[in-house]
């Protein structure tokens, strides 16, 4: 099983978006968390376009008596045959009944294999209070989401050092590089933020509305671009994975 969490530094470089098109572009079986602790459901709002009541959701897994395990399988709505979704909080002021349960809930979501499903993480902005700290540290691979801009370059730079340390970091940091080239190179990105670009996506306002606000699908968008690039994306996330993986073992070896 392999969980996923995307989160950023500053901005709106369109970490909720990606979460969505890289759940619907997933090979497997994959339940959404929406972890942001900004609050207002970014997702249902957005991708469902407020047509799905808020009947479940964070707030109720951490308030439920039963074992988080259990509580997940309660919350959890399917939006597809292959994608299940956890909607964040309601409201910002909920996000301090969540700090007990990210620890929890990171061995729920560990225990999904069992069902061969995998986990992505919408886990918001960096550095704000109730954000699932504990979520990113577990997670298979964590994703810096950056445009390749100054302004988001520099934004990202402290954290970039902070998550990368091998003793208090992420287990695989990564950057996933917004609109690559405009006008920064993703080598130019890696080397100033001194992690590997492990995907980008195009700048694409018009296939990126499809999972941002439910607005209809382009002409040709199953096979155009912006899918080809998250497809794309997908397998350099497992490639990415798979390679930090075998250097755990490598590093486990007498």
């Amino acid at each position: 099983m392999t969980i996923v969490c995307l989160t950023s530094a500053s901005g709106s470089p369109g970490v909720t978006t990606t979460a969505v098109g890289m759940a619907f572009s997933w090979p497997r079986p994959v339940l959404l968390v929406e972890a942001d602790p900004t609050g207002g459901s970014g997702i249902l709002a957005g991708f469902l376009r407020g047509t799905t009541p808020y009947d479940a959701g964070l707030i109720e897994l951490a308030l439920s008596p039963l074992g988080t395990a259990d509580a997940l399988r309660d919350v959890a709505r399917p939006l597809s045959p292959n994608v299940s979704l956890v909607a964040g909080i309601r409201s910002h002021a909920q996000a301090t009944a969540l700090r007990d349960i990210w620890e929890p809930l990171a061995a729920a979501l560990r225990d999904l294999d069992d069902n061969g499903q995998d986990v992505i993480v919408d886990a918001g902005r960096l550095g704000l209070m109730g954000s699932p700290t504990p979520l990113l540290d577990a997670a298979d691979a964590a994703l810096l989401v950056t445009r390749a801009t100054l302004p988001a370059i520099s934004a990202a730079r402290s954290w970039a050092e902070s998550v990368r340390q091998p003793a208090t970091g992420w287990r695989h940091p990564g950057l996933l590089l917004v609109a690559e080239g405009q006008p920064y190179r993703a080598s130019e990105v890696a080397k100033v933020l001194g992690m590997p670009v492990v995907a980008d996506l195009p700048d694409d306002p018009a296939a990126a509305a499809v999972y941002h606000r439910g607005a209809a699908p382009p002409k040709h968008f199953e096979t155009g671009p912006y899918i080809r690039a998250l497809q794309a994306a997908v397998q350099s996330l497992q490639a990415h994975i798979a390679r930090g993986r075998f250097a755990l073992v490598e590093e486990a070896r007498p």
